[in-house]
């Protein structure tokens, strides 16, 4: 392991050789490239010069011959010792986990998107349960929710809800309710008590950073309106809403949520970048087949993950053949034991491609 991370060290400052060069700078494609790969590996650089650093350091409190008789020394540097070694361990296990393979984008915030899919109101219904239940989940873990855009159905549902989640291992968790979300249980309107099933749709896509994709001006059409919906009659006088076109890819963001105008480009731009990033992600894996074998899934959105019985108070996860009986407390966001199931079935997954 360590022989190869002394070859990331090497690419590390040649990259960055590579970066200070007119060269390179005149020529922006390849310069957003070195520069990503730069943002990718800078992480592992740094936790490398720590852990070396933290070896000195522990080489330093070996003991000199005339100091083994002092008593009050000895015992500081045993404890001094101890403590080091266990940073030691800390950054040994995250080096190992990189270098397994485990995902770079882990710690990263996400931007989520929940759609209504088939069954009308009720489908509406189900995907404000499912935001209910990512937001409750955040709350209890201390991330913060951040709404983008937002649209309603006649019932109250939601149409479409986009919205940041920021927090420590928010993407890590959160990347595994991608996909299709079905229900199963009796509408408030069915007079007949028959079962209806209805589906929503959820896309979890990576917070990009600067460094991760560089949007040309150019590229870009912006046009504003004035927002529908709630909102009072300010909402009708202004033309706060706004509407993004990325041109080289025909993308389009729509964002109202805010009364200011400023605040709405802000959060359309965040989202636009995410969904980029996103598409040009699938497009590498597309070329590279095996780059998310490892992945619980296929990441697909049109694939459906996981079932929401209520008749029998069930919650199944079609991947890893999980079921949970605890439906209501998963929807109040108690969603820990399916997280850690689904944890160890990518690290179980990851340990079978290593081997």
């Amino acid at each position: 392991m360590f022989e190869q991370l002394e070859k990331l060290v090497a690419r590390y400052a040649e990259l960055e050789h590579l970066l200070a060069s007119h060269e390179q700078i005149a020529d922006r494609d390849q310069y957003n490239k070195l520069a990503k790969e730069l943002s990718d590996i800078k992480e592992t650089v740094m936790l490398l010069a720590e852990y070396k650093n933290l070896v000195k350091q522990a080489k330093d409190l070996e003991i000199a011959p005339g100091e083994k008789d002092d008593k009050e020394f000895l015992e500081l540097a045993e404890e001094e010792f101890k403590d080091l070694e266990a940073k030691k361990t800390e950054i040994e296990l995250k080096l190992r986990k990189i270098m397994a393979g485990e995902d770079k984008d882990a710690g990263r915030n996400c931007i989520i998107e929940i759609r209504q899919g088939t069954g009308g109101d009720e489908a509406g219904l189900f995907a404000a349960d499912l935001y209910r239940m990512y937001s409750k989940f955040a709350a209890a873990k201390g991330w913060v929710i951040e709404p983008m855009s937002s649209s309603v159905n006649e019932a109250g549902g939601i149409k479409e809800i986009v919205f940041g989640v920021k927090g420590k291992d928010s993407f890590r968790l959160l990347k595994f309710e991608s996909g299709v979300h079905r229900v199963q249980r009796v509408p408030a309107t069915e007079a007949q008590g028959r079962i209806h099933t209805s589906t929503a749709t959820v896309a979890v896509l990576v917070e990009p950073e600067e460094v991760d994709l560089i949007i040309e001006p150019k590229d870009l059409r912006i046009d504003t309106y004035r927002s529908s919906g709630p909102g009072g009659q300010h909402m009708q006088k202004t033309d706060s809403a706004v509407r993004i076109t990325h041109i080289p890819t025909g993308t389009v963001v729509a964002c109202q949520d805010e009364r200011s105008q400023i605040k709405n480009r802000a959060k359309a731009m965040r989202v636009l970048r995410a969904r980029i990033l996103e598409a040009k992600i699938e497009a590498e894996v597309r070329k590279q087949s095996s780059a998310r074998k490892i992945q619980i899934g296929t990441g697909d959105r049109s694939e459906k993950i996981r079932t929401y019985n209520f008749p029998d108070r069930r919650v199944t996860d079609h991947r890893i053949n999980f079921t949970s009986h605890q439906l209501e407390a998963i929807l109040e966001g108690q969603m820990e034991e399916l997280f850690e199931a689904l944890l160890k079935a990518e690290s179980d997954k990851r340990g079978q491609m290593n081997e």
